[in-house]
């Protein structure tokens, strides 16, 4: 009498089978990811870890030169030649005044509009908050030549204070604030305006408290891009002690690079780049937070 084969172990293979492909597939899948974001990331990151390289090695000329690892012996010659080859304390002094004047004028500037934007109410309000929401989608370039002839004609052409008046009044930290405002309860500006309270004491000791995260957020966002600012301090500032360091980095770099010192390049880039690097670094979580709580992400 034969027996008849059953069909059950057959099938439980399959099963199986199946199973484990669908599991492989799910963890591919999870690897997937990471790695395209670590390769971007790699990828993104190459250029400054071969300026790093760069400027710690101490040949720029040898047969290795572009590779992202650094040459042995380390060095910090091209800092130290790269700091004596320009006048990088007024550079900096320079931008300093450039970037956080700017910011501290377009403070009061942007929490003003924002908040008469927010709470008061006016005969064609919408109409002139959407033609400033216009003015963002304007490319500052376009508006160069006719602010040079303004700062020409006020004789403010070649200062840093004519290098700042485009800068001070900014579309989006308007946009920014208003939201900000909005945010807050209007109950808590009736109570403080009930309890006495001018309309700038209600600004100044409620709201701006209140709004700290988007005040940061739009302070991380000024000062690094009045830091990096090239072309307009470029076409404004034509004497050298009033030079920004974009600027002067450019001069300084077009002198090592005709004698192919691109350690000291690399150098004089990083010494531009470290103050930006440092802050951020040191106020991580402070940053990621106000953008956070602020609605940029």
């Amino acid at each position: 009498m034969s027996a008849e084969t059953s069909p059950q172990p057959l099938i439980t293979r399959r099963v199986s089978r199946r199973v484990g492909s669908s599991l492989l597939l799910r963890r591919s899948s999870r690897l997937t990811l990471p790695v395209l974001l670590c390769c971007a990331a790699l990828l993104w990151l190459s250029p400054f870890i071969w300026m790093l390289s760069s400027a710690f090695s101490e040949s720029s000329f040898s047969p290795n030169m572009a590779s992202m690892l650094p040459r042995f012996p380390l060095t910090l010659d091209n800092f130290r030649q790269a700091w004596q080859s320009a006048d990088w304390l007024r550079l900096y002094a320079n931008t300093l005044f450039f970037a956080f004047g700017t910011f501290l004028v377009q403070l009061v500037t942007i929490i003003t509009a924002g908040y008469v934007f927010a709470y008061h109410q006016f005969r064609g309000k919408q109409t002139l908050f959407y033609l400033l929401l216009i003015q963002l989608m304007i490319m500052p370039v376009i508006m160069m030549v006719p602010n040079m002839m303004i700062l020409k004609q006020i004789g403010l052409l070649n200062t840093l204070t004519g290098t700042m008046m485009p800068y001070f009044a900014s579309a989006f930290g308007v946009f920014l604030m208003r939201q900000a405002f909005l945010s807050i309860p209007r109950e808590i500006e009736e109570a403080a305006l009930m309890e006495g309270c001018r309309w700038w004491q209600v600004v100044f000791r409620v709201l701006i408290p209140m709004s700290w995260p988007a005040i940061l957020a739009f302070a991380t966002v000024s000062i690094t891009y009045h830091w990096n600012e090239y072309l307009w301090p470029l076409m404004v500032l034509n004497d050298p002690d009033k030079q920004v360091l974009t600027v002067g980095l450019v001069s300084f770099a077009m002198g090592a690079e005709s004698g192919g010192q691109w350690g000291l390049i690399t150098a004089g880039t990083l010494m531009v780049c470290l103050p930006l690097m440092l802050a951020f670094i040191l106020f991580q979580k402070q940053f990621l937070k106000s953008f956070g709580f602020s609605g940029i992400k």
